[in-house]
């Protein structure tokens, strides 16, 4: 039988804020364990949450940009289970009066566009980490980290509207950048700060009835939810085609393996017995404030993307590459207000500048060659300083220096060679050093021209004017 997958994704993203959600110890990463951490976020009996207000704005700035209707009134609940890392009892979430409802994003897959609903986005916070492992001082027993405990989250499901794992990967993605864009997100999925759940099930091609589904825990990079969603989507497709039915379960993803596992059966919301908090009143959101957060935000990518492909005139393809990456947009345009020719601009971005981002691993605003290095660098080829060639060079050794074009053309000796006299002398030595090629091309054997200007080039170490080579090469060849 062929099966439709049927996919919805609950992406929990932590908030960029300095202190946690309902207490002022610090969300700093990597802090020594449990060093941040208070009576509040550990549940001490007689303490009260404060709630961190910058989390509610964030929250409204994620429900903007994912055009989703943020409500008048919310409420935290208490989502009760009990496990190591979670010392209250219970988490402090949001239920059946979310803040924000409704809205998508668009993603495009294989040259087709899908809206991809949202069901909610709602606050809570997060647990904190159990660790386990050879390098502990007792590798037989488990620890708790509670640094993690309180940090803000916000969580975001989406409807079951995705039909394959490449869909999965591209709307986490796109994800991914939205909340880059809005700043509230670092997206920082090997730190954790990004994690994702997938819901996956199967059904008969062309019924409407939703299949028994099973959820894939904490998937932590763009790789691995593509790859167990591919891997669950066989899995359940071997049993069903067998005659077996499929158990809801909650699963675990082993990267290494390339497998799923189970990990316990899947919660309802009965089993995690939602109640209000007592210990925080409902939120009045009012809309004035909605209003200064729509107006606040940034430029999203969406947006720039088309603006990039209508004002600067970059076809489809840049502009997705470069409205991706909130900070790789943002060295574009910086570029291109200092040398005003998007399309030289974005090859060079799309390619020297990202493969030594790639390479060393680092973003943007970190390297070496600033966006005032790439445009001096570019206006010495529009000018005819530097060929094109000699740029390459030139780019390498400002990625290494630091230094500014003009400085490396300068104490390289790299200025191009723009003397006709001399440029004749030289290619008449070229062709007299080569009489049975000039012969073939006098003929009518044509591809021998890129041999002349090949040996040319040779000649002056890459430094002749290209366009004065072939011009001289022509006339000389054809006198």
């Amino acid at each position: 039988m062929t099966y439709e997958s049927v996919i919805g994704l609950e992406v929990h993203a932590q908030m960029l804020t300095k202190s946690k959600l309902f207490c002022s110890c610090s969300t700093t990463f990597q802090a020594d364990p449990n060093d941040h951490a208070c009576p509040i976020c550990m549940g001490m009996p007689g303490v009260l949450p404060v709630l961190n207000e910058q989390v509610i704005e964030f929250a409204i700035r994620t429900g903007l940009a994912m055009q989703g209707t943020i409500a008048d009134t919310c409420r935290f609940a208490r989502k009760n289970y009990f496990y190591p890392d979670l010392p209250k009892g219970f988490q402090t979430s949001q239920y059946d009066e979310p803040l924000v409802q409704g809205g998508g994003l668009t993603i495009d897959v294989d040259g087709e566009s899908r809206f991809i609903r949202l069901t909610r986005i709602h606050m809570e916070e997060d647990a904190g980490k159990s660790i386990h492992g050879e390098n502990l001082a007792d590798p037989t027993k488990s620890y708790v980290d509670h640094n993690r405990c309180g940090v803000p989250l916000l969580e975001i499901v989406s409807e079951p509207d995705l039909r394959s794992a490449e869909e999965a990967k591209v709307y986490l993605q796109k994800l991914k950048t939205i909340l880059e864009y809005i700043e509230v997100c670092d997206g920082n999925m090997e730190e954790g700060s990004l994690r994702c759940d997938a819901n996956v099930s199967l059904r008969p091609v062309g019924t409407e009835t939703l299949g028994t589904r099973t959820e894939i825990k904490n998937l932590n990079s763009f790789r691995n939810v593509q790859h167990a969603i591919e891997y669950e989507i066989e899995r359940q497709a071997a049993i069903l085609d067998s005659g077996g039915e499929i158990e809801q379960e909650t699963r675990l993803y082993d990267a290494d393996r390339g497998v799923t596992q189970s990990m316990r059966s899947k919660e309802e919301a009965h089993d995690y017995r939602y109640f209000p908090e007592p210990d925080l009143v409902p939120m009045r959101v009012d809309q004035p404030w909605v209003d200064r957060v729509r107006a606040e935000l940034p430029e999203l990518p969406d947006a720039k993307r088309e603006r990039y492909i209508t004002a600067y005139g970059l076809p489809d393809y840049d502009a997705e590459v470069l409205t991706a990456d909130r900070e790789l947009a943002a060295y574009f345009e910086c570029t291109v207000d200092l040398f005003n020719q998007p399309k030289v601009v974005s090859n060079w971005v799309m390619g020297d500048l990202m493969r030594e981002l790639n390479r060393h691993h680092i973003t943007p605003d970190q390297a070496p060659v600033t966006p005032a290095h790439l445009a001096g660098m570019l206006q010495l080829v529009d000018e005819g300083t530097i060929s094109g060639k000699i740029a390459k060079t030139v780019f390498d050794e400002m990625y290494q220096s630091g230094k500014q074009a003009r400085d490396v053309v300068e104490e390289k000796g790299l200025v191009q060679m723009n003397d006709s006299s001399e440029l004749e002398s030289l290619i008449r030595q070229v062709l007299e050093a080569n009489p049975s090629q000039v012969e073939e091309y006098r003929g009518g054997k044509q591809k021998v021209f890129g041999f002349f200007v090949g040996q040319t080039m040779k000649a002056t170490q890459g430094k002749a004017n290209p366009k004065m080579v072939n011009d001289l090469l022509r006339q000389m060849l054809e006198a």
